[in-house]
């Protein structure tokens, strides 16, 4: 997120300010999960913040796996990798769209960001990125679903994408440059 905002603003994650006990991910939205970490973690440092919260919704299955995309087959267990957890929820997304065909494989990567102050949400915007489910992984690059969300228009899979062209048209690339104006127009106004 950092390198894609940019501009004239000193960026800080949560690892540049002190011990901040991580926000639960429990609302049934992507914007209830972002609204809830950027107000958390505002009050928290009594700095303002951008949060996000995004994911994978598949149509067929009802927008699943949704604001669970990161736990869609089970909770972390002690000692798993991200690229391990990545290939169990792969490994199910695959296995329930086993027998559906690809005109019916629709799905988007959606984005929702938040920029809050201590005291209130200022700013939201959403991203979305639409796609098909592949049979199978294609490409070794980016993380989570990015092997089975294929760009129709580039005939390439997220993974197969360089860093600069998946920032290019992801979802959060686009909750981003969303963002963008609305921000400058507030610190310009501030």
């Amino acid at each position: 997120m950092r390198a894609m905002l940019g501009g004239g603003v000193c960026w800080l994650g949560l690892a540049d300010i002190e011990r901040i006990d991580e926000i639960e991910e429990d609302g049934a939205t992507f914007a209830e999960n972002a609204r809830k970490k950027a107000l958390g973690y505002a009050e928290a440092s009594g700095l303002w913040t951008i949060a996000d919260d995004s994911g994978l919704m598949i149509d067929v299955l009802g927008g699943a796996p949704g604001v669970k995309s990161a736990r869609f087959s089970g909770d972390k267990l002690p000692g798993d990798e991200r690229t391990l957890i990545d290939h169990r929820n792969i490994a199910k997304a695959l296995e329930l769209l086993r027998d559906v065909p690809k005109e019916k494989r629709t799905a988007r990567f959606v984005c929702r960001l938040c920029l809050a102050s201590p005291q209130k949400v200022v700013i939201e915007t959403e991203g979305t990125l639409e796609g098909i489910i592949t049979e199978t992984e294609v490409g070794e690059n980016g993380f989570g679903y990015d092997p089975i969300l294929l760009v129709p228009s580039l005939n390439k899979t997220v993974a197969q994408l360089t860093s600069e062209e998946k920032n290019a048209i992801s979802h959060r690339g686009n909750a981003i440059r969303k963002l963008t104006p609305l921000l400058e127009e507030l610190l310009r106004n501030d």
